[in-house]
């Protein structure tokens, strides 16, 4: 008997000083404004065979992702295409005002389907945008809260088109579902942001909004007021070398300096 004791406290013994297995790591989840997707799906694969910490992506309209997490959705990151609405979170203090920073930039474009005889459109002071969509319409985002629909209603009544535009506006609910209208073919023409359009090859840039007619795209980024302890190494991944060169290549122009990931 007193054997099997000293058998049972030997093998108690040693359990307690063999190695144990690594904690799994915590997966992070992004909430992601939709023009965000394809670069930032290749760089969260990046980021994870680097650091072997999970992500997970949830992408729609900026407001529609806000207001998901002032109302609890346990999101680690929000990335917006906007200020608006970071700073929507900012004023409920659901994010950490010291991890918010400017990421990156973007620009406003008309696009129209890839084999569209519309092509080289002067985009400019009262240029005839109605004329354009001819009996068609015009996809944009929702004008009232989507950052790609705010910038495109700034940018045609800056340039004095917004009356004719407007009747003829097809709304959508993200910048990803108004790419689609046009390439679809279910409207002639529509207005997207510059990455957007590279990504959809059944669809070509016709004209360039021209700076100053909107504010600028501006994608901020935030941990989140519950983010996770590893939300801190993401943060800094996206700022660092690796990601600007996935976002370089999806054409979003970096506003941070980086640093070698």
């Amino acid at each position: 008997m007193f054997k099997s004791i000293s058998l049972v406290v030997g093998l108690l013994a040693f359990a307690a000083a063999a190695p144990q297995p690594a904690q799994a790591q915590e997966t992070l989840t992004v909430f992601a404004a939709a023009s965000m997707k394809n670069a930032l799906d290749d760089t969260n694969v990046a980021f994870t065979q680097a650091t072997g910490i999970k992500v997970t992506a949830s992408y729609a309209a900026s407001s529609a992702l806000a207001k998901q997490i002032e109302s609890g959705a346990p999101a680690d990151v929000f990335i917006s295409a906007d200020l608006k609405w970071m700073d929507y979170l900012a004023g409920k203090k659901l994010i950490k005002a010291d991890s918010r920073t400017n990421l990156l930039g973007n620009k406003l474009v008309l696009i129209a389907g890839k084999d569209s005889k519309i092509a080289d459109v002067k985009i400019g002071p009262g240029f005839d945008i109605a004329k354009l969509a001819g009996n068609g319409r015009i996809a944009v985002a929702d004008v009232k809260a989507v950052p790609a629909g705010l910038y495109a209603k700034a940018a045609l009544e800056k340039l004095g088109v917004w009356t004719a535009a407007e009747p003829k506006l097809a709304q959508a609910e993200n910048v990803r579902a108004t790419l689609a209208f046009v390439a679809r073919g279910e409207t002639p023409i529509g207005i997207v942001y510059e990455t957007d359009a590279k990504i959809e090859p059944k669809v070509k840039i016709v004209g360039t909004f021209p700076d100053g007619s909107y504010p600028p795209v501006t994608y901020p980024i935030a941990a989140t007021a519950n983010a996770k302890t590893d939300t801190a190494k993401y943060l800094t991944f996206l700022r660092g070398a690796a990601a600007k060169a996935i976002f370089e290549k999806y054409g979003f122009s970096v506003l941070v300096s980086t640093k070698a990931s």
